[in-house]
């Protein structure tokens, strides 16, 4: 059995957002072993994913939903809740189910996050919040390979894309290798460290997530609670000294990182 929606299509176009819910077409195919949440999920994915549905959209809800393709609440809200999960929509209590604004998907891999903002189209931001020349602690000599007392810079900056804050980044670096706090606020670290001459090879690199403190919530511009992705890295370069370490966190309202996988 097969359930059409008349009201909307993904062949179509689609308008740009506004209050008026946007009804997907959806095609359930019942005798097919693909759960039908996933199978609501799908179309809506590829019209996120290709543009044609603008950030902001107001997605139908869970209950309409339900009731047109005659599945079961829990199975509209699934299908809903995967695609908020994956950064693709943005469900909040008054504000109903929207298309999320901007979200950045980012390949993990050794390469800067500003370059890769750039290359996927943004036109990103850069706050320089601290920059501080210090000797090292027992911490953060471990952290770089280096002796206590030694040199070191401490950097905090905060990214924007489309006057939103993405990302808050924290970083310590060996300081005779640093870039200066000028260079830093044009600039990604990365391409700073590739004008010295310095090409980070391999990192060893941690995927989390967290719920926001009140701090972060205000670094940010989020709610207290809201969910964060959070990385940390520690960069070497061929010799296999330390480049740099880095903590980040990353607002998960626009921002996921991607995986490749490949059958041995």
């Amino acid at each position: 059995m097969t359930d059409v929606s008349p009201r909307s299509s993904s062949d179509a176009a689609v308008p740009g957002p506004s209050d008026e819910p946007f009804v997907p077409a959806i095609h359930l195919d019942r005798s097919s072993p693909v759960p039908l949440y996933h199978q609501i999920a799908q179309p809506l994915e590829e019209l996120i994913t290709s543009g044609r549905l603008e950030p902001g959209q107001l997605i139908e809800d869970e209950v309409s939903m339900a009731h047109r393709l005659s599945v079961s609440r829990p199975t509209a809200r699934r299908a809903l809740q995967d695609l908020v999960g994956r950064g693709l929509l943005t469900r909040r209590r008054g504000v109903g189910t929207r298309v999320t604004p901007s979200h950045v998907r980012r390949q993990l891999s050794l390469t800067s996050l500003n370059d890769d903002l750039v290359k996927a189209g943004f036109d990103p931001r850069t706050e320089v919040l601290s920059y501080e020349v210090k000797l090292a602690q027992e911490e953060e000599s471990a952290l770089l390979g280096c002796p206590v007392d030694t040199e070191i810079v401490s950097i905090e900056r905060r990214r924007w894309i489309n006057d939103r804050r993405l990302a808050l980044l924290r970083n310590l670096l060996p300081a005779k290798i640093a870039p200066s706090f000028t260079e830093l606020s044009s600039q990604g670290l990365y391409a700073c460290l590739e004008e010295r001459g310095i090409h980070p090879v391999s990192a060893r690199q941690s995927v989390g997530a967290r719920n926001a403190t009140a701090e972060d919530a205000d670094q940010l511009g989020v709610e207290p609670g809201a969910a964060l992705l959070t990385m940390e890295r520690t960069a070497y370069d061929a010799s296999g000294s330390v480049v740099e370490h880095g903590a980040h966190i990353y607002n998960a309202e626009l921002y996921s990182f991607q995986v490749t996988l490949t059958a041995e």
